[in-house]
């Protein structure tokens, strides 16, 4: 197994610290595993150095700084473990100073992120929540003191930065949100032009003349790393991902951009956001509903099941019919699905997926059982997702945890599955005298 303490730190040459070209605000798991992987291996990776951002200096940031930036990346593979040291990372911290002199360098060209869809700080209409406590705090900081302003969100550090460089005379760059939010690089320049209009409309016509908003598909499964992990690896800032990664890119690159082996750079963002919410979060739901009523509890156990198998396969027909893509493109993706899932050492429990249904449902299913039903076609894949979603919802399977359980529980309670059944479906816009009658007779099955 590596060991990061074995190199010397940044003395070996193959180690050797990059030039900052790239900022990262959030320097967690998942960053690690994606992001500043894909730099490490990109053809033109000796050029490109990440400068990482943490909203607050915790263990990892301590950690990271103290092995100048070097972690080991834990590979896991159905065989074993692969190791990796993530070199590209040149630089930790948690200092707003150190984001000030960031956004100063002439040449940085990119600011990627990864900070949750909370972290953008959206309101209910998308934009801007002017009423977070936290983003008015920073838009007087901001009116008040300029560059000099002390900043605790997001889209204020993003407005900050792009000030300093305005301040400075420096080109524009690239701002590339990498967290799972639709159409991410239009939600980020929203929030932020809207905090920078809010202080300096002259900022604010700066940002729309010369920054680019990218918007990305991005997918890596990232499991906590346990006490064995980082024993193994030596290494207290261990991260565990699996062999497969995706990232899918569509924007402009105006100071350009890492030679990324195997991302995408595609034209139309929404074909690739479509696939993945289908094809990957739907068959995740379907398992995380379906496959605990047969007792299974990972993605591992339930997709092993030949039952489960077929019902993912089923709902794939359905679902793909609604993804503009070509089907050699969809096959690809479902074949590298199954084998990712049968990964029996990446333990995906259906019980964290089983969260929310009542926010993933309308996203992940319903676009294609409204689809479906307009051309005629009644999906059985995807009533076995909401007949299972019921069952689960009158307590079988795994235990509800949802922000609207009371709601929905309160639906499909009573001695009836087929009353509660036309509850959950009329609550939901789901009309359809067939749709209904199939979902109701699939519950029947699914709840003995």
């Amino acid at each position: 197994m590596t060991d990061v303490g074995q190199f010397g730190g940044r003395r070996d040459g193959d180690l050797a610290a990059r030039p900052v070209r790239i900022a990262h605000l959030g320097t967690g798991n998942f960053f690690r595993a994606h992001q500043a992987w894909y730099t490490q291996h990109a053809d033109d990776a000796a050029d490109w150095g990440i400068a990482g951002f943490a909203g607050r200096s915790g263990a990892t940031v301590r950690q990271l700084a103290a092995q100048d930036g070097l972690s080991t990346l834990l590979i896991r593979g159905a065989d074993g473990d692969r190791p990796e040291i993530i070199s590209s990372l040149t630089s930790v911290s948690a200092d707003l100073g150190d984001w000030r002199r960031c956004f100063a360098l002439p040449e940085l060209a990119l600011v990627t992120l990864t900070v949750t869809e909370a972290g953008y700080r959206r309101a209910a209409d998308g934009g801007l929540d002017r009423a977070d406590p936290d983003v008015a705090a920073d838009t007087d900081r901001l009116r008040s003191h300029g560059t000099a302003a002390e900043v605790t969100t997001a889209p204020a550090k993003l407005a900050l930065g792009l000030a300093v460089r305005r301040e400075r005379g420096l080109p524009g760059l690239a701002v590339v949100p990498c967290d799972n939010v639709p159409d991410n690089g239009a939600m980020a320049a929203r929030v932020v032009r809207e905090l920078a209009r809010a202080v300096d409309p002259g900022l604010a016509e700066w940002i729309d003349a010369h920054v680019a908003w990218v918007s990305t598909v991005v997918d890596r499964i990232t499991p906590r790393a346990t006490d064995e992990d980082r024993a193994a690896a030596k290494d207290p800032a261990a991260v565990v991902t699996e062999p497969y990664a995706e990232w899918v890119l569509c924007g402009q690159f105006p100071q350009g951009r890492p030679r990324w082996k195997g991302a995408r750079i595609v034209d139309d963002i929404a074909p690739w956001e479509a696939r993945k919410l289908m094809l990957l979060n739907g068959s995740h739901s379907l398992m995380a509903y379906a496959g605990t009523l047969r007792g299974h509890r990972t993605v591992h156990e339930a997709i092993s099941d030949p039952v489960v198998l077929g019902w993912v396969e089923q709902w794939w027909d359905d679902a793909a019919r609604q993804v503009p893509l070509p089907d050699e493109e969809l096959d690809a993706y479902r074949a590298a699905l199954l084998q990712r899932y049968a990964n029996p050492r990446i333990r995906h429990q259906l019980s964290q997926i089983a969260a929310d249904g009542s926010q993933k449902l309308p996203i992940r299913v319903l676009p294609t059982v409204r689809a479906e039903l307009a051309a005629g076609r009644v999906p059985l894949g995807a009533a076995r997702i909401l007949a299972a979603w019921v069952c689960h919802l009158r307590g079988l399977g795994v235990a509800v945890d949802d922000v609207a359980a009371e709601e929905f529980t309160a639906l499909a309670a009573g001695a009836g599955i087929d009353d509660a059944t036309d509850r959950v479906l009329a609550r939901l816009g789901v009309d359809d005298e067939r749709m209904r009658d199939t979902v109701a007779g699939l519950a029947r099955e699914l709840s003995h």
